[in-house]
């Protein structure tokens, strides 16, 4: 009966289903790549849910990243940047639209999970970043442990933070979401839980119980699955960043991206340790693409998830066609990180004082109209 619960997979072994009693069981399996997500992952991942879904059988769904013997655990890293990379070099209409197909099934994935009727928990381990949070936040129940890192650090590649990130970041308290987003800063499981991006601790050594009495323990209903969790949770871990609060919100809610500059400079003129580390971090990072990311988190603000959605979509779509190939932020900050790995990205404009306004509203232009939109059927 197990067996024919668990639909037909394409993923070669990187998806693997199991079905233990009213549980449908997802491992994230490329542990070697930290479980980052290919095209095949997402699909793999939709069909499951989705066959899931309509399954009176199934009443709960819990996902997990495999790991590694003796090394760090991964929940997922994010996405394949370097497929990003490679197709969006190519150029040829083949390798465009994988790219674009990527983008458009995976934000279709998030969306899914966010609205996915029964409980889906995500055993939050290790490694959680970019499109790892994607498939995550929208759980029930985002369980964490002492090595969950969580972070959205996609301007660190000149990219914007997508999966819905401008959804669940700018609902974060205070201007958190605006720092999380620009800074791509990793937090804990402390902060994980005050910030809104995660629900119950657990303790890593407690992690294999859980997962052998959810794959060969008595799973009989919903409640029973999250039983099984909870009974095994623990007091969080003290945040790391609560106590700088007070920061991130005096400077990083000033109204655009020069006077958060400008702010953090005159505290770190003023010997505020903090604020310098913060100026070190966003020197870093393409100028253009954080003008971009702090005007989507705020117009997140205002939106549902699938607007927002649509939203990043047409996002990242500029983010490969208004420049191609090369002159891409994003494809010159994956080739300074992951290809050439020389951690020296040309970012252009190299400075603030070059990015205006129209740069930034260029990516925000739909290039489809709301009927032909990839994600026009998000409700």
């Amino acid at each position: 009966m197990s067996a024919a619960l668990i639909p037909a997979l394409q993923s070669q072994g990187q998806i693997l289903a199991e079905v233990n009693g009213c549980l449908g069981l997802i491992t994230l399996n490329r542990a070697n790549a930290l479980n980052a997500l290919s095209l095949a992952m997402i699909r793999d991942l939709t069909t499951l849910l989705r066959a899931w879904a309509r399954e009176p059988a199934i009443q709960a769904v819990v996902v997990l990243g495999a790991g590694r013997e003796g090394k760090p655990a991964a929940f997922c890293a994010g996405g394949d940047i370097r497929f990003f990379h490679q197709a969006a070099m190519a150029q040829t209409p083949e390798s465009l639209a994988e790219l674009d197909a990527f983008f458009t099934e995976e934000y279709a994935l998030n969306h899914l999970i966010h609205n996915f009727q029964k409980p889906y928990l995500a055993l939050m381990d290790g490694i959680v970043m970019g499109g790892g949070m994607g498939i995550s936040q929208g759980a029930r129940l985002r369980v964490l442990t002492e090595h969950s890192k969580l972070a959205m650090p996609e301007t660190h590649i000149g990219l914007f933070p997508d999966v819905g990130g401008g959804y669940f970041l700018s609902r974060c308290p205070g201007s958190s979401g605006e720092w999380l987003a620009l800074t791509g800063q990793v937090i804990g499981a402390g902060d994980a839980i005050e910030l809104g991006l995660g629900d119950v601790f657990v303790r890593s050594s407690e992690l294999p119980a859980i997962v052998e009495a959810l794959r060969h323990g008595r799973q009989d209903s919903a409640e029973h699955v999250v039983a099984t969790v909870m009974e095994r949770a623990d007091l969080a871990p003290a945040p790391e960043h609560w106590a700088s609060r007070a920061r991130i919100d005096r400077h990083f809610g000033q109204p655009d991206l020069r006077a958060i500059l400008a702010s953090l400079q005159a505290a770190a003129n003023a010997d505020d340790a903090w604020a310098a580390q913060q100026l070190a971090t966003l020197s870093k990072r393409s100028p253009l693409m954080m003008a971009v990311t702090l005007e989507q988190v705020r117009r997140a603000r205002r939106m549902e998830l699938a607007e927002d959605l649509r939203m990043e979509r047409d996002l990242v779509y500029h983010c490969f066609r208004l420049r191609p190939g090369a002159a891409s932020e994003t494809v010159e900050g994956i080739r300074a990180l992951a290809v050439d790995k020389d951690h020296q990205p040309r970012w252009n404009p190299d400075s603030v004082d070059g990015v205006d306004a129209g740069m930034v509203e260029a990516f925000f232009q739909s290039p489809w109209t709301p009927q032909q939109h990839p994600l026009r059927e998000l409700a």
